[in-house]
């Protein structure tokens, strides 16, 4: 079935025993951005009484936090503010970097980098290279949503990249020796066409640089975005994806599934269905919680095939607290 073959390639890819996680906190530094993607709740247009742009103190206090609780590592992005020049972003990393030095600096996804590069009319190459000057260790894959320019029209995504000008950032990402995640997120009413084109994207440009060290696929979230009709995607669709994922890029060693977006019995499924790692989540919000209940905490996946270690939980099919006996069914259904 197509979920015990995903399942046995992941296996092949990662020790079958073994499943991998990261402590990890998402910080989104400014909520203000100059597009308008229907999808996105999170967004304020520049001028909106609800938008921000966090200090450094702010900043520093979240990291601080994260690493009490042994975070290794920031995931840092934010909306396209038009107000912030390239030596604000060199400035931060340097902050970063050196009040913070045993942190993992995840920043800083393709649009953002396309928006600066624009503005100080610079290429990419030539950005990511300050950017990595300055500290940045990774590139997060945000912006991807789904790498057909038709679909990405239609949710107004296309402005703020192209499914080419993403490609063509993590192609200048990778010639710097930065390595960086790829991600998806589906249910916007695309065709299953612009899925396969997303995927053969991740994949030929993996064949070209392999920079890739993780695949992330989730599901749109609907809640108070413009798309608010659209049908919720099942579980089953969400994990037949996974499973083709797994297949389809034979080159991209690791898999991340989502118990935050999907809920922890999902989550769970997820690892018998190619999936070897876990994605996602606030360290504050949910790492007490998960630690004691052995789930999963991972916001981006970048260390493995840099050759650093990750937490990771073994015996993870016996795990009490997820959907561990409900696999091999599930695995022969799809």
């Amino acid at each position: 079935t197509l979920g015990e073959a995903a399942h046995a390639v992941r296996d092949r890819h990662n020790d079958p025993e073994v499943a991998t996680y990261n402590v990890d906190r998402n910080i989104n530094y400014t909520n203000i951005c100059v597009y308008k993607c229907r999808f996105c709740a999170f967004y304020r247009a520049p001028g909106d009484a609800e938008g921000y742009l966090l200090d450094k103190a702010e900043i520093g206090r979240k990291i601080e936090e994260t690493l009490a609780l042994n975070g290794t590592g920031v995931l840092m992005q934010g909306g396209v503010n038009p107000d912030l020049p390239l030596s604000y972003y060199v400035d931060l990393l340097h902050f970063l970097r050196d009040t913070y030095p045993a942190i993992h600096r995840h920043c800083f996804s393709p649009p953002e980098i396309k928006f600066i590069a624009k503005k100080e009319r610079m290429s990419f190459y030539d950005v990511i290279g300050v950017l990595k000057e300055a500290g940045l260790m990774s590139i997060p894959g945000g912006g991807a949503e789904i790498l057909s320019d038709a679909i990405r029209k239609e949710v107004l995504a296309h402005p703020k990249a192209s499914a080419d000008e993403w490609i063509e950032v993590m192609r200048q990402a990778h010639r710097l020796e930065l390595r960086t995640t790829a991600t998806m997120m589906f249910g916007m009413g695309e065709e299953l066409a612009a899925r396969v084109e997303h995927l053969h994207r991740i994949r030929d440009l993996q064949d070209e640089t392999g920079g890739f060290t993780a695949f992330i696929p989730w599901t749109f979230q609907r809640e108070h975005t413009d798309l608010p009709d659209l049908p919720e995607v099942s579980a089953h669709e969400y994990l037949t994806l996974l499973a083709v994922a797994r297949l389809f890029l034979d080159n991209v060693t690791h898999l991340q599934a989502s118990w935050v977006t999907q809920g922890k019995k999902i989550g769970q499924l997820g690892l018998a269905f190619g999936a070897d790692d876990q994605v996602d989540g606030s360290v504050l919000q949910v790492q007490p919680l998960a630690i004691r209940q052995h789930a999963f905490l991972h916001a981006d996946h970048y260390f493995n095939s840099s050759g650093q270690g990750f937490p990771s939980i073994t015996g993870w099919r016996d795990l009490p607290c997820m959907a561990a006996k409900s696999a091999t069914r599930l695995t022969s259904a799809i």
